[in-house]
């Protein structure tokens, strides 16, 4: 029986299940900012999605309409033959079998008793991980032991072959191949025509047997006896470099596995679980008198951390991680409205290299604002690498027809909601100098994309945004949602104060911004003005979510279509849908969430919950935590739990039936939040950090930790 303690640290799955293969590769990715490695099995199993990603890596073929992350060479594979008999779950008698990820520690474990067809009893234990001490280094290792009596044979083979994981039939390589003459097997590709290198070094060692093992450009092979009951143990360490963090990756990945080989890999694994539990000594969220709570809370929390790069920082965190290919790798607004709040608040240096990852590809957003004839910085809907814009304009839907994307020319908001991550990361941390150098530029460009975005309306004296998509992307190319407009208001109101506070501050920056932006007295005018006079629609003492909203749609009942596993505008249709009062996910109650009193008393929120909340499908993953904080802020207690609870186990549950594709990175980031700034009810105030509580009955006291200005507080709700 495992104790209390560590089955809140643990995903355990026994006995094993294929109908559950892709889901569980997904829940049991390891990664470290750097790289990430889907739970496929070291031996291979049929129809499986083995998948090394790397942060950053990405590519277009000429058969492709997008870039994508590329699928590096699989360096897990190591397959094991018993007098003969290659060991494979599809062979023989699987007579026990259990996995588990030690979130505390980020260690992917499996154990596996196998009768194989000829009658060998054979027991495997399998363990593996990406170090967080060292991104560049992997490790998996694996005890064999055969109980028969007698003598048995064993095989190894243990490759890093040129050719890369799964990759649905597309060559990203201008070339992949073995290197020669270097002391531990290696690989060594380019991609085309990204031009991306990378370099893996492998190195076998076995313990436990009297062996040789041959080394050729393909990998590690080796064949040796045992007998009844002796422990094998064989240990494989991998190492990865790219042409992003330095020149000449061969010669890094053979310098970097050499070290490793020297320390042995329990050093390796040493260094790597004191990081980790540096990493939860900031992040950890401890709560008393729910276990299924806390364990989902930690495992949201693993994997936006395995995702969080540390490395560099002209890499973000994708909407799938690098936990599948879902959405390409690319990376929207997520990031900064979902995942950089839990960063900012409990490790900022985190937060701030994703935010240069935005600094960084300001040349992109220049570029999609002058294409589309606006002024200053407009971010793209999808970003990878070099930060144009990469939404696909067509997909092909389920009946094989083309589907107009409209996103990525009318899902405008993300501008704002970048900088909103931005001032966030400000209020909290008070980085004066970061504002400066950084985020100040991208606060103000933005700010002047909008002043040339906005249409002024010389009938009503108003500015209107018009063609725009909000949050519910159910319904397209409207005008005036209030989502975007009223974030637009608040995102021209803080760009004057963050220009009046480096006037203050440092006049020397806004002076160099002046004249860089190319602001003035008549641009900053322009913006006080448009933030008056924006029309904010409103319908009946309520947000109306965009203009016509109630006019323009038919109420349906969405409790006519529960219990339901599909998303409304699958079961809808398009055209249905875009006339339909069906909302895809939080808008106006995301709205809430990010500026809550600010937009009226609890009282005007109450209305707007209750005209809304019932209305939103959560088509989208990232939508349950934004109701559970703003339930909890509104003292619906057992509401927000609900909200909550479903968000917490959404992809442990598979309850949109897609984890296959990878992790749903805004829930898991939206999760934590929804805890502490929701049901413990965390607000920056004047006076500093305050919270008003919002506990379900049950829970009897939550513990959790951040940084306020520099200063660590540990904070206890009980």
């Amino acid at each position: 029986m495992r104790s209390f303690e560590r089955r809140q640290w643990e995903v355990t799955e026994y006995p094993f299940k294929p109908g559950q293969l892709l889901h569980s590769e997904t829940i049991y990715t390891i990664g470290n900012g750097l790289v990430g490695v889907r739970g496929s099995f070291e031996e291979g199993y049929p129809n499986d999605s083995a998948l090394t990603l790397a942060a950053g890596i990405f590519n277009q073929t000429s058969q492709q309409i997008v870039p994508e992350l590329v699928p590096l060479p699989n360096w897990l594979s190591l397959r094991i033959a018993v007098n003969g008999v290659w060991f494979r779950l599809t062979e023989g008698k699987i007579l026990g079998y259990d996995r588990t990820l030690n979130l505390k520690e980020a260690v992917l474990r499996r154990g596996v008793l196998w009768r194989s067809p000829n009658g060998d009893t054979v027991r495997f234990a399998f363990e593996r991980f990406a170090s967080l001490a060292n991104p560049h280094m992997m490790g998996v290792q694996v005890l064999v032991q055969v109980l028969n009596e007698g003598e048995h044979t064993i095989e190894v083979n243990a490759p890093l072959e040129a050719t890369s994981g799964h990759d649905e039939g597309v060559n990203h390589w201008g070339f992949l191949e073995s290197v020669e003459g270097q002391p531990f097997v290696t690989v060594h590709g380019k991609t085309a025509p990204s031009g991306y290198e990378i370099s893996m070094a492998a190195h076998l060692q076995l313990e436990g047997a009297t062996a040789t093992i041959q080394m050729n450009a393909e990998g590690y092979q080796s064949k040796f006896e045992v007998s009844q009951n002796q422990k094998v143990v064989l240990t494989k360490l991998v190492s990865l470099h790219t042409s992003r963090e330095g020149q000449d990756p061969v010669t890094n990945a053979v310098s970097t596995l050499r070290s490793a080989v020297q320390s042995g890999y329990a050093t390796l694994y040493a260094d790597h679980v004191k990081a980790w539990d540096a990493y939860w000594q900031h992040f950890d969220i401890q709560i008393e008198g729910d276990e299924i709570a806390q364990r989902a809370v930690r495992f949201c929390t693993y994997h936006f951390l395995i995702a969080s790069p540390t490395h560099e920082e002209r890499v973000s965190i994708g909407a799938k991680t690098l936990s599948g290919h879902g959405y390409k790798g690319h990376v929207f607004w997520d990031t900064e409205l979902f995942i950089l709040p839990p960063l900012t608040l409990a490790q900022p240096d985190l937060a701030r290299r994703l935010l240069m990852y935005r600094y960084h590809n300001l040349p992109g957003a220049r570029h999609k604002a002058a294409e589309l004839g606006y002024q200053g910085a407009m971010f793209p809907w999808e970003s990878a690498d070099t930060g144009e814009e990469t939404t696909p304009r067509w997909v092909t839907g389920l009946d094989g027809n083309p589907i107009r994307i409209w996103t990525g020319d009318h899902e405008q908001h993300i501008s704002t909601d970048i900088a909103y991550a931005i001032l966030h990361y400000w209020h909290w941390t008070h980085d004066h100098d970061w504002l400066r150098q950084y985020g100040a530029e991208i606060v103000l460009d933005t700010a002047k994309f909008w002043g040339s975005r906005v249409e002024y309306d010389q009938a009503f004296d108003r500015y209107e945004l018009r063609q725009q998509i909000g949050p519910d992307e159910y319904h397209e190319n409207i005008d005036n949602s209030v989502f975007t407009n009223r974030m637009v208001v608040w995102h021209l109101q803080e760009a004057l104060g963050v220009w009046a506070y480096l006037q203050e501050h440092y006049p020397a920056d806004a002076a160099r911004l002046v004249e860089q932006l190319g602001l003035s007295d008549a641009v900053f005018d322009h913006w006080q003005t448009v933030a008056e006079k924006m029309w904010i629609p409103m319908e009946n003492g309520v947000f109306e979510q965009f203009e016509n909203f109630f006019e323009r749609l038919k109420p349906i009942n969405l409790e006519d279509y529960t219990p339901r596993t599909t998303n409304m505008d699958m079961i809808l249709g398009h055209a249905k849908t875009q006339v339909s009062r069906v909302i895809k996910q939080a808008d106006v109650v995301m709205l809430m969430a990010l500026l809550g009193n600010q937009l009226g008393d609890d009282a005007f929120l109450r209305r707007n919950w209750n005209e809304y909340s019932g209305v939103v499908d959560h088509g989208s993953s990232l939508s349950p935590a934004m109701h559970a904080i703003v339930a909890a802020h509104l003292g619906l207690n057992e509401e927000a739990y609900d909200y909550f609870i479903y968000a917490a186990t959404l992809d442990l549950d598979d309850h949109k039936g897609n984890v296959r594709d990878g992790i749903h990175a805004a829930c898991c980031g939206g999760v934590w939040q929804a805890v502490v700034k929701g049901l413990c009810g965390l607000e920056l105030t004047e006076n500093g950090p305050i919270t008003r509580p919002h506990l379900p009955e049950h829970w009897k006291r939550v513990t959790f930790r951040i940084f306020y200005r520099g200063t660590p507080m540990t904070i206890t709700v009980e």
